[in-house]
C-alpha cells in the first residue's frame, strides 16, 4: 500500500537527504499543499499564516513586470445582457443588476495575455492565457478573471507560487527547462486534466480573437431571497474556436512574436469587433455526493449533459486603447472585485486568489491603483482610504468635511450606507478548521474522458508535444508521468512511453550532446546559431 501510494503521488523517491522546508520565520512547514479551511472543503480562514506568508512574498516578486500573465493585449466594448438564463428570468439566480434588463449595455474593458512568459515573450508560447473582463457597472466594478482553458493545474492556492515557480526559468541560468514544469507537474497528479489540454493543440490558441475563456473557479449567484446557487462563466467566441498546432506556431514565431496583439488590434481597426457569447453552468448550492467529484474542484469540468451552457449575454469589443501602458498595462484586475448578486463560493484557489490579485496591483501599480482612469469604477467613490504614492485626493472623496477621514463621527465625514431590505446570503458551517485536501480527489478521471474525446489528429498532437518535452527529462519524473496518464487511460500512459522511447533513440542516432538547461530543439538552435554564424571584421 505504501508503495501504491507513493506511485499515485507520482514518485517512489526517498525524502532521505534533504533538508527540511522551513517558514520565512524559521518555522519548520509540515504541509505545504493545502491551505487551513472549515472542514476541507470550507471557506479559508484568516490564519493561514505560512500561506499569506508565502503568498505575498510571492506577490512582491518582480519589479515591475506582472509575475504572471506579464505579455497582454486588451480593449474595450460592451456587455450586454439578454435579461435572461437561458429561457428563464435572470432574477430567479441573482440580482445583480449587470444581468438584468434585456438590452442593457455596460461598459468594459479585457485583457488577454500569456502566463509564464516575460513581457515580451511570443505569443506562440504553449502555455493557458488569460483572459481578464472589467465590467464598469451601475453597482460599481465587476471583474471576471479567468482563463481561455476552463480548468486549471491546482485546486490549492498554497501551490500557486511553487508551480508558476516550476514554470518559468531555471533561476540559476535563466533558462527555460521543460524538466522543471514536469518535475513539479510529476508530483501534483491533480495537474494531469490541464497538461492533457496544454500540450494538445489547445495549448496554443490561433489568436485572441478565436479562444474561449472562462472564470476557471466556481462562484455564486445570490437572488432577492438571498439564495444562492454555484455557478461557472464561459465566454465562446463568435468567430468561432481556432488552435495551432507545434510547428504552425513554430512558423508564425519565426516571422512575428506578437502576431495575436497585432491580429487583435488590426481586427478591430477594420471594423470587425470581436464578440463573445456568454454562458453560465448553474449547480445548486451544495456538495453533490452524486459526482465523483467535487464541485469546487477547479481542476474538474461539469458536465454539460448535467449542468448546461445558458446564455446570458454577449460582449463586443469596438475600441482599442489610445495608450497601450495607461489603459492595458496599468489595468488591474481581481477575483474578489464582485457586486451585490455576485459571491464567493469556498473553491480554494479562488479564496487565495482573491488576497493575491489584489495585493499584487497594490505592489507592481501602487496603493493607489484604483485611481488609475481604466481601473477606477464609473460611480462615485468616497473612502478614508488617502494617502500612499501617486494619490490624488479629491475634495468630494472626503463627504464634505476633509478633516475627517475616519468613520464613525459624529461631527462629519462619511458614514455607512442606510441598510436595505435585501436579504444577506449567509452560509452556515459546522466543521473544525483543517489542512486536509478535499475528499473526491479523482484527478485522473476526466483527464481519460478528455483525452477520449480529442479527434486523432489532436491526440497524435498531444502524444508528440508531450514525448518531446519529457524526452529530456530526469527518468524519474517520465517514469511518474506515464503513471500518471496511464492512470487517466491505458492507450494514453502507453503512447506517452513509446513516444520518450522513440525520442531519445532519435537524439541518440544524431548524437546530439544534450544540455541539462533546454528542450533538444532549443539545444540545436543554440548549436546552430555557432555553426552558421558569418564571421565578420571589426569597425
Amino acid at each position: 500500500m505504501a508503495e501504491e501510494k507513493e506511485m499515485r503521488n507520482g514518485s517512489t523517491e526517498s525524502n532521505q537527504g534533504k533538508e527540511t522546508l522551513t517558514t520565512r520565520q524559521g518555522h519548520p512547514v509540515t504541509d505545504n499543499q493545502n491551505i487551513r479551511t472549515v472542514g476541507n472543503r470550507g471557506p479559508a480562514t484568516l490564519e493561514n499564516y505560512h500561506f499569506i506568508e508565502k503568498i505575498s512574498h510571492f506577490d512582491r516578486e518582480e519589479v515591475p513586470e506582472r509575475v504572471v500573465h506579464a505579455r497582454g493585449a486588451g480593449a474595450f466594448g460592451y456587455f450586454e445582457t439578454y435579461g435572461k438564463v437561458g429561457d428563464e428570468p435572470v432574477e430567479k439566480y441573482t440580482r445583480a443588476k449587470v444581468f438584468s434588463g434585456a438590452g442593457k449595455q455596460t461598459p468594459l474593458m479585457v485583457r488577454f495575455s500569456t502566463v509564464a512568459g516575460s513581457k515580451d515573450s511570443p505569443e506562440t508560447a504553449r502555455d493557458p492565457r488569460g483572459f481578464a473582463v472589467k465590467m464598469y457597472t451601475e453597482d460599481g466594478n465587476w471583474d471576471l478573471v479567468g482563463n481561455n482553458l476552463k480548468i486549471f493545474f491546482i485546486r490549492d492556492a498554497m501551490k500557486f507560487p511553487d508551480m508558476i515557480h516550476a514554470f518559468k526559468a531555471d533561476p540559476a541560468s535563466n533558462i527555460p527547462n521543460p524538466e522543471r514544469m514536469f518535475d513539479f507537474v510529476s508530483k501534483s497528479p491533480e495537474a494531469t486534466h490541464m497538461i492533457t489540454f496544454l500540450f494538445s493543440p489547445w495549448g496554443i490558441p490561433a489568436t485572441y480573437r478565436h479562444m474561449q475563456g472562462s472564470g476557471v473557479n466556481t462562484y455564486k449567484w445570490v437572488n432577492d431571497k438571498g439564495e444562492a446557487v454555484l455557478v461557472k462563466y464561459h465566454w465562446e467566441p463568435k468567430q468561432g474556436i481556432r488552435n495551432l498546432t507545434q510547428d504552425e506556431a513554430d512558423a508564425i514565431q519565426a516571422k512575428n512574436v506578437a502576431h495575436a496583439t497585432q491580429d487583435l488590434y488590426e481586427s478591430i481597426e477594420r471594423g470587425e469587433y470581436p464578440e463573445w457569447e456568454l454562458f453560465v453552468q448553474i449547480m445548486s448550492d451544495d456538495e453533490h455526493p452524486e459526482l465523483d467529484f467535487d464541485p469546487l474542484d477547479d481542476t474538474k469540468l461539469w458536465p454539460p449533459e448535467q449542468f448546461p451552457f445558458l446564455p446570458v449575454g454577449k460582449m463586443v469589443l469596438n475600441r482599442n486603447p489610445v495608450d497601450y501602458h495607461a489603459e492595458i498595462e496599468q489595468a488591474a484586475f481581481g477575483t474578489g472585485v464582485l457586486v451585490d448578486g455576485l459571491d464567493f463560493s469556498d473553491d480554494k484557489m479562488l479564496q487565495g486568489r482573491t488576497f493575491s490579485y489584489s495585493d499584487t496591483q497594490r505592489y507592481r501599480v501602487g496603493a493607489n491603483y484604483l485611481k488609475l482612469p481604466v481601473n477606477a469604477p464609473k460611480v462615485p467613490v468616497r473612502t478614508n482610504q488617502h494617502r500612499g504614492q501617486m494619490d490624488v485626493h479629491r475634495p468630494e472623496e472626503a463627504g464634505g468635511n476633509p478633516h475627517i477621514n475616519y468613520e464613525p463621527s459624529m461631527i462629519g465625514g462619511l458614514q455607512e450606507a442606510e441598510k436595505t431590505e435585501r436579504i444577506k446570503h449567509e452560509p452556515q458551517y459546522n466543521a473544525k478548521a483543517t489542512s486536509a485536501p478535499i475528499d473526491r480527489e479523482n484527478n485522473y478521471g476526466q483527464a481519460g474522458e478528455t483525452y477520449r474525446s480529442f479527434e486523432d489528429w489532436e491526440r497524435d498532437e498531444l502524444i508528440n508535444n508531450l514525448s518531446t518535452a519529457l524526452s529530456i527529462c530526469d527518468p524519474r519524473i517520465q517514469e511518474a508521468m506515464v503513471y500518471h496518464f496511464t492512470q487517466a487511460d491505458e492507450d494514453y500512459g502507453r503512447r506517452v512511453k513509446e513516444g520518450i522511447e522513440m525520442k531519445m533513440k532519435e537524439m541518440e542516432d544524431l548524437k546530439k550532446q544534450q544540455k541539462q538547461e533546454s528542450s533538444p530543439g532549443a539545444n540545436a538552435a543554440a548549436d546552430k546559431a555557432e555553426d552558421v554564424g558569418r564571421e565578420s571584421k571589426p569597425y
